[in-house]
């Protein structure tokens, strides 16, 4: 009977026997322009499989991700079926040589429009992978998670393998920001036209990507719950549908600012980079105890993460940035900065910012308190003589955009729509004109004699 064999430190020319004898695996190179109708998931495998093949930064970008080198010579595989193991057969394989040994491999299983990754099928695969002495697994598909160490599904691989998920989406997004004028751009006109490319293969409405369209049911039931003062408990399945609705929108809508700024917005919270599974504990407690749920952007450049929180019991979305106040100068100096700040937005674009100033509120975090002091913009300028402010001193400010969402709110795919739009109006009339105070540089003082 045969053993399957060990694919690491194995020749590349006794792989390729291996194949020719089809007594263990069977594959097909892939290919640009596959053999397949659009809309199956095997001609989106083997597009995306080809790209990474035959574009360098994109290469770069989506391996850098998942842990794996770019130092050597890639070979890539589709329909990879497994004789040993009842025929099984894997969408991918990555096979990176050097002095003609195989040096690393990792497997592609993938899914597009709304199927979802089965956990038991993965499950599977670990036999094959452990039995070929294969370390990786990358899966791909419309689920978002915010770091490629996390998957979607509830599932613990062995030891022996590393697991890694990407969404259609994240992809889309890096084949954006490589084509877009800027330091990472790709640098060869042929490989960009190849990108731009599989760019337009990857929006078509038939290709199979989808964003996040709407929020689980969970999220209409928690809602109501809510709204009619009925209790939540952990354990409640609408609970958990509810939390990775709001983990899968916060990287959805990360993305969506990526491809307006040309660049990559991080989302999450790294202590949880390979544990999702507790953090979705974490804003279970959080939603049970508070009936809300925070996101943080990462923006290079911005002031600071930009924050967004769903408030139920109001119905409303808050987005604020904090911004660090002048701390040489005293309170009423302090507020005029940042009404000047508030000034300079209104001039960027006059008519975005009309529309949502009813909305901006300042809040004023000052030393030794933990709640801010909370004032419509249009009551700043006799700010500093609020007896709220007395004796106080100013840390920073937060300016924070409110919008009333009320039914929107609990409608699963209206909620995703209006969280997406306002952050971008957001970010376009506020966020991207703010900066925080710095410390002058010290000044020589004058000698006294002269």
């Amino acid at each position: 009977m045969q053993k399957p064999k060990k694919l690491i430190g194995m020749k590349i020319s006794d792989f390729n026997d291996l194949v020719k004898s089809k007594n263990q695996i069977h594959l097909q190179k892939a290919r640009l322009i596959p053999f397949y109708k659009p809309g199956d998931e095997m001609a989106l495998t083997s597009i995306f499989m080809s790209a990474i093949s035959s574009v360098d930064e994109f290469k770069r970008d989506i391996f850098k991700s998942i842990g794996f080198s770019t130092y050597g010579y890639l070979h890539v595989y589709t329909e990879v079926e497994f004789t040993l193991f009842d025929r099984k057969r894997i969408d991918g394989l990555f096979l990176l040589v050097r002095g003609k040994k195989i040096v690393d491999a990792m497997v592609i299983e993938s899914k597009n429009k709304r199927n979802n990754l089965d956990s038991n099928q993965i499950k599977e695969y670990f036999n094959i992978l452990k039995a070929y002495r294969i370390p990786k697994i990358l899966t791909l598909s419309n689920e978002f998670v915010n770091f490629p160490t996390q998957t979607p599904m509830n599932i613990k691989p062995p030891k022996s393998i590393t697991i890694y998920h990407l969404s259609w989406s994240y992809i889309l997004t890096i084949a954006h920001i490589l084509c877009i004028e800027n330091d990472q751009k790709i640098k060869d006109k042929n490989q960009k036209f190849i990108m731009n490319e599989v760019i337009n293969y990857l929006e078509h409405s038939n290709s199979g990507v989808v964003g996040f369209t709407q929020m689980k049911p969970g999220w209409t039931e928690v809602c109501q719950k809510i709204n009619s003062g009925a209790s939540l408990k952990l354990n409640d399945s609408v609970v958990e549908e509810t939390i990775s609705s709001w983990i899968q929108k916060e990287r959805d809508v990360g993305l969506a600012l990526s491809r307006e700024l040309g660049l990559l917005v991080k989302t999450g919270k790294t202590k949880y980079k390979v544990n999702l599974s507790e953090r979705i504990k974490n804003e279970k407690q959080e939603l049970v105890r508070n009936k809300s749920l925070k996101s943080f952007l990462n923006v290079e450049g911005a002031t600071s993460p930009i924050c967004i929180k769903a408030n139920f019991r109001s119905k409303t979305i808050e987005m604020s940035v904090n911004i660090d106040s002048p701390k040489d100068r005293p309170i009423r100096p302090q507020i005029t900065w940042m009404r000047n700040q508030l000034k300079k937005c209104a001039n960027k674009n006059i008519e975005l910012f009309t529309k949502i100033q009813n909305e901006l509120m300042l809040d004023i975090n000052v030393k030794f308190s933990s709640k801010p002091i909370r004032l419509q913009i249009s009551d700043l300028e006799d700010a500093h003589d609020s007896s709220l402010l007395i004796k106080k001193e100013i840390k920073s400010f937060s300016l924070v955009y409110v919008d009333y969402l009320g039914k929107k709110f609990d409608s699963r795919k209206q909620f995703v729509i209006q969280v997406e739009n306002m952050l971008l109006r957001y970010y376009e009339s506020i966020v991207q004109h703010l900066k925080n105070w710095e410390k002058p540089a010290p000044k020589i003082k004058p000698n006294e004699e002269e």
